[in-house]
């Protein structure tokens, strides 16, 4: 039985996307994503102004008059989030837990998707997968993803992003379009990254607490590691102890950035304390400026 909140959570999510998505984002997905390429659909007569080169000789033939092969955008996509549920991305200072952000993410990216009939899947992982839910269509099934991605109950509590990435290019033969959602706290997994990226569109979504970047001066406090399980003291008074864990904090997000574009792959960073839309209107935007360089 899913608890009460967590219902409410998931109609307070539904409610608030879907506005989003009908206000800013279903136009601006739609024209970012293309299909898997053109179809066949119907031939008609020729006229003047149409491409030659389309020309179905054949019926030409047979109808003594020229007649053109008409071809639409296979329109049909399929989304996959690979939803980090480790120990490290249950963990919010601010508005929101960063893995209450993610589902919200998923939200507004699932509602774009179904309004543009593309299929929607989840894989989410820790150091293990926890949960494959198959890509399908319908609202019913948007809610189910962002119940799964608000409730899922890890069994690990670190993070494997090489292992995710292995049973994502295992499952799905097909190219998807891949939002890899996580906080990015692992390593070693810059060769599958590469790999994923060429056979699929991979996006990366970096969510962060402001407490990982800088924490407050309030004296000693008992820190206990998500991951690890590990237990530790830091004297958050101590300037050198702020300025340690900013340099790492920074550090860790540079390489992060550097491997992205290495794999040539999109990220879209994200905060617990700051609003998620402009940075997704920001992403799309880019997006469009890449479509329009390469027609």
């Amino acid at each position: 039985m899913i608890p009460k909140e967590i219902l409410k959570k998931i109609r307070r999510i539904q409610i608030t996307t879907n506005r989003l998505v009908t206000d800013t984002f279903a136009g601006r997905y739609h024209s970012v994503f293309k299909g898997r390429g053109m179809e066949f659909d119907e031939v008609r007569e020729y006229f003047p102004g149409d491409d030659i080169s389309s020309i179905d000789w054949n019926v030409t033939a047979r109808m003594n008059h020229p007649y053109v092969k008409k071809f639409v955008e296979e329109r049909e996509l399929t989304i996959i989030f690979l939803l980090d549920v480790s120990g490290s991305f249950c963990f919010g200072t601010q508005n929101q837990l960063k893995s209450q952000l993610a589902a919200e993410i998923c939200a507004v990216l699932s509602f774009s998707a179904i309004k543009n009939n593309d299929k929607v899947g989840l894989i989410a992982f820790s150091d293990k997968i926890e949960k494959f839910v198959p890509p399908r269509k319908g609202t019913r099934h948007i809610l189910r993803i962002i119940r799964e991605s608000l409730y899922c109950k890890a069994q690990g509590e670190k993070t494997d992003i090489k292992a995710a990435l292995d049973y994502l290019n295992r499952i799905m033969n097909r190219k998807t379009i891949t939002f890899i959602i996580s906080d990015f706290y692992d390593q070693d997994f810059r060769k599958q990254l590469i790999i994923t990226s060429k056979r699929h569109d991979l996006i990366a979504i970096k969510i962060s607490d402001p407490a990982e970047t800088s924490l407050p001066a309030t004296g000693i406090i008992d820190f206990k590691d998500p991951e690890t399980g590990d237990f530790f003291s830091l004297d958050t008074q101590a300037e050198a102890v702020r300025t340690l864990v900013s340099k790492n904090y920074l550090r860790h997000h540079q390489e992060i950035k550097s491997l992205m574009k290495e794999a040539n792959v999109d990220l879209i960073e994200l905060a617990t304390d700051v609003p998620y839309t402009d940075s997704l209107v920001k992403f799309f935007r880019k997006r469009e400026r890449k479509k329009r360089l390469k027609s």
